[in-house]
């Protein structure tokens, strides 16, 4: 009888398998199985951060134009941190500042050190690129804010995710565009939004993700109507393309995923790679 062994000589080429060779065969063991609108719900963070970039960038646009002040966007911005600031305490309770040990003294250090190099380096972020041509600049921004959105932390465990590379990139296209307002005041301002959106805002949002699912949904909505609504007053097209992605990634995309799950079709049996399960620490010393 023929044995699965390499130690005997067996009458039998090395080569040689019985027909019990196919019945360890195993399909799509570690194969996960998705549900349609749980991958949905966990899109809702994708849409976000499109919704972000694009409140941003509509924002600076309006600024530009003259259209919205800077002591408009301040105030604004300031109560909105405020309310969220609260909100974020108040969704568990206060227990995530108890375990970090960080005091709301602390916090407010850090606010008033940030608005005060912020305000205080504002001329020179005003003049920082002024030898740089304008569409250098909104090449050089938009390229920083795509890749703010390729790096940026969804919750995937990948190679490619990088919070601190994302928010560097956003800062760094909110400072090019910022050099190319009118004045240091809105320079000062374009920065300190871009702070508050990009850094903070995802954070109220994973908290509100993990505590109050149908709070955190209701929240992107609305943000996604916001935004559109935006820049609606812009361009139409644009909108319409804009609202056109947000349906393709938050409905079409889970779809096609489910779809694309029923056709893997991965074997497991004795011809897979052996793997060391076993702590091998002990040979390296």
């Amino acid at each position: 009888r023929w044995q699965k062994v390499l130690y005997e000589r067996q009458p039998f080429p090395d080569n040689y398998v019985d027909q019990r060779f196919l019945e360890e065969l195993r399909k799509n063991v570690h194969a996960r199985q998705y549900r349609y609108w749980a991958v949905v719900f966990q899109s809702g963070a994708v849409v976000q951060q499109l919704c972000s970039v694009c409140v941003f960038v509509l924002t600076w646009w309006y600024m530009d134009a003259g259209m919205l002040s800077p002591q408009g966007l301040f105030g604004a911005a300031l109560l909105s941190s405020l309310l969220g600031y609260v909100l974020f305490d108040a969704v568990d309770g206060g227990a995530g500042r108890w375990e970090s040990g960080r005091t709301r003294w602390a916090d407010l250090k850090s606010t008033l050190v940030f608005t005060a190099f912020t305000y205080g380096f504002s001329p020179v972020l005003k003049t920082l690129t002024e030898s740089i041509s304008t569409d250098t600049i909104y090449a050089m921004s938009a390229l920083m804010l795509l890749g703010h959105l390729i790096f940026f932390d969804y919750g995937a465990n990948a190679a490619i995710v990088s919070s601190t590379l994302s928010l560097n990139m956003a800062i760094f296209a909110s400072v090019c565009l910022a050099s190319r307002l009118p004045r240091a005041l809105h320079a000062f301002v374009v920065v300190t939004f871009a702070m508050q959106i990009f850094a903070l805002w995802p954070m109220l949002q994973k908290k509100l993700k993990a505590r109050t699912p149908r709070c955190y949904v209701g929240v992107t909505v609305l943000f996604a109507l916001a935004a559109l609504a935006g820049l609606a007053t812009i361009s139409s097209v644009g909108a319409v393309l804009f609202a056109s992605l947000l349906l393709a990634i938050s409905c079409l995309c889970p779809y096609c995923l489910i779809r694309l799950q029923l056709l893997k079709d991965n074997i497991h049996g004795p011809w897979d790679e052996a793997e060391i399960k076993e702590d091998l620490s002990r040979f390296l010393m």
